[in-house]
């Protein structure tokens, strides 16, 4: 068989090595990509449960502002979007009555439960998440497993009924609190052994603050109804109320329309000239949001100085101190005013008004702004006109945290659509990247292409020159054997001789120049810099030599004579890429190819032949026998070689 037809099948079976590992780049490529999307997957879970939680958070404002004073289809849709939203199987919500508490709401309660708790006034157990409630206890209380705690084991019959009528589990409870007055209880259940999280928390406590304004709704309405002389004043105050409810469901995210409305209800109601909404910004100041009718010349000053620190006699101060309404009857009979305090003088000759109530905003114990109604005339303001600026205050609280979290959730989705642009950016990279890799690894060895790829550049492809060692290596009667045997037998023995010298040369670092039927090329210090490539080149000769003798060994025994040479040679060549579009090689050209190619010429089955530039450079490692002279084609003079025997022993 010719060197030619032998290098032409050689080189069709490489494409499968080299496309093999273009499929392990893509498949390494789809991981990274599996996993971002999963990562995206986990945002977008995120987004939609807020979103959730959002939806219903304006449901049951929605309920509450269509259904003020009936407060069955209130806490029906409540425990609907609760149960739903923390994965619970059913709910409920008990009022206290002195020292019971009774049922008055379920959702999704078994019948034999729901039979057993409609007929039964309940008395809070010690240990129990109500009578917690009534000691004191503020924060939410998870029960893991009821079925494991001494209540149920003790054969507590309230535990009993829930966990053997009910089939309850888990439970998460949720005080109704108003003025760090216990009102009862909502909770829900699961009917596994699984812990709620912080978002079902959250939410619960969400859906406690509107049952406790749905509560006090209906509570001022039904005493408001029972005294004709108040019934025009609760009708105006409940359309406040519903009117205000409805622009923070229509309104979600803008916090002006929902203040002003309020302010203008608010002023109304309370028989007020104007009003004030401050936010809370730390210490003693406060920021002017929104203002109601206020007199010019205190507008203006509003405007120029929007944000006012407040003295301890001020009822802004006082209400913060306390986190109660404070009333001042009379601001020019105060001794601020007779002394001259800068801001009550403003208030009172600016703004032309006598009496102040300023109601507080809290969160969770903390201050976060105050409403302010003021009257030109000294007088105080009816307890009926306190709640309805207390509840106005609480649905300004629930307006800004609406707003606060649908703000996160547009930072979170802006997040995310940044994060997909990014990651579709660096799927197109990647896919470039690989497109190219391919086109590399079609023509180039594997050391050139990652490097190109490593690097960025494609700057080693250009012609070059470089000290290299060449090692060039065939098989002794392959031409022979090639011809005599069957084509089978001759792919089987390049696929031995192949993997028995492809790990040695990747082990040593090597780049595989080229190889043609049973000739193959290596070069060494280029395109990757090694050190004493010569010494390196011989250290592989010596482990394929032994690595061939088995493979010469296998097919002697089955009557084909096969040996092996080895020639290497150390200088200078001028390497880089050769060919035309579309078929490209890597090449080393020069006079150290030629030699190394020759001295294998040479080489008996067995033999490694070297340059005396190799010898110079490998002799303190390796024994050697001289070859004499050998006058080589393509060489002016004769040259001398040496036969490596094997290394020197370590020292």
């Amino acid at each position: 068989m010719s060197a030619r037809s032998s290098r032409t099948r050689k080189a069709k079976g490489g494409k499968s090595t080299r496309a093999s590992a273009s499929r392990g780049l893509a498949i390494d490529l789809q991981t990274q990509l599996d996993r971002r999307s999963r990562e995206l997957a986990k945002a977008r879970k995120l987004l939609k449960e807020a979103l959730q939680q959002q939806s219903a958070t304006s449901e049951v404002l929605q309920v509450v502002s269509s259904s003020p004073v009936e407060l069955t289809p209130v806490f029906d849709a409540m425990l609907k979007r609760a149960l739903l939203l923390c994965e619970a199987a059913f709910g409920g919500l008990w009022i206290f009555e002195g020292d019971r508490y009774a049922v008055k709401a379920l959702f999704g309660v078994p019948a034999a439960y729901a039979s057993y708790l409609r007929h039964t006034s309940v008395v809070p157990g010690p240990h129990t998440a109500p009578y917690l409630f009534l000691q004191g206890e503020r924060s939410a209380i998870q029960n893991v497993d009821l079925a494991a705690e001494e209540a149920y084991l003790t054969g507590d019959p309230q535990r009993r009924a829930l966990v053997d009528l009910g089939g309850a589990r888990a439970a998460l409870q949720v005080p109704l609190v108003r003025d760090d007055a216990v009102l009862g209880v909502i909770t829900v259940y699961r009917q596994e052994v699984r812990p709620f999280l912080e978002q079902h928390v959250t939410l619960l406590q969400n859906f406690a603050a509107q049952a406790v304004i749905a509560i006090e709704n209906a509570r001022l309405l039904k005493e408001l109804r029972q005294r004709t002389d108040d019934l025009s004043e609760a009708l105006e105050q409940q359309t406040a109320t519903s009117e205000v409810l409805k622009v923070i469901s229509s309104s979600p995210v803008e916090l002006k329309p929902v203040f002003g409305t309020m302010l203008a209800y608010a002023v109304r109601t309370c028989e007020a000239k104007f009003g004030t909404l401050f936010l809370h910004e730390g210490d003693d100041y406060f920021r002017v949001a929104a203002e109601h009718n206020t007199p010019p010349a205190l507008a203006e000053l509003h405007q120029r100085e929007p944000v006012i620190r407040v003295g301890p006699s001020t009822s802004l101060y006082r209400s913060k101190k306390a986190r109660q309404p404070i009333q001042i009857p009379d601001l020019t009979a105060e001794p601020a005013y007779f002394e001259r305090e800068q801001n009550r003088v403003a208030l009172v000759e600016l703004g032309g008004y006598r009496a102040v109530l300023s109601v507080p905003m809290v969160k969770e114990s903390a201050v976060i702004g105050a409403i302010n109604m003021y009257r030109q005339d000294a007088g105080t303001f009816s307890d009926n006109q306190v709640e309805l600026v207390k509840n106005f205050a609480a649905q300004a609280v629930i307006a800004i945290e609406n707003t606060r979290l649908l703000n996160e959730l547009r930072e979170r989705t802006e997040e995310v659509v940044k994060l997909n642009q990014q990651l579709e950016h660096r799927v197109a990279d990647q896919i470039g990247e690989i497109e190219r890799m391919g086109r590399l690894r079609r023509f180039l060895p594997p050391q050139v292409a990652d490097l190109i790829v490593a690097s960025g550049t494609e700057k080693q492809l250009e012609s070059h020159r470089r000290e290299i060692t060449a090692l060039f290596c065939d098989l002794r009667g392959f031409t022979g054997f090639s011809e005599a045997s069957a084509p089978e037998d001759v792919m089987a023995l390049l696929r031995d001789y192949h993997a028995a010298i492809g790990e040695i040369i990747i082990k040593y670092s090597g780049t595989l120049e080229r190889y043609a039927g049973d000739g193959v090329m290596v070069v060494f210090n280029d395109p990757v810099p090694v050190d004493n490539p010569a010494l390196r080149a011989v250290l592989m000769a010596l482990e394929t030599r032994e690595a061939m003798g088995t493979v010469m060994e296998k097919w002697r025994q089955l009557g084909h004579d096969v040996g092996f040479g080895i020639g290497i040679a150390h200088g200078f060549a001028t390497l880089g890429t050769i060919g035309f579009e579309g078929r490209f090689d890597y090449a080393a050209i020069g006079t150290v190819s030629n030699i190394a190619s020759r001295l294998c010429d040479e080489a008996k089955p067995g033999q490694i032949l070297i340059s005396p530039r190799v010898f110079t450079a490998v002799k303190d490692a390796v024994t050697v026998e001289p070859m004499g002279e050998f006058t080589l084609k393509g060489i002016g003079r004769p040259l001398a070689a040496y036969n490596v025997l094997g290394a020197k022993p370590a020292n």
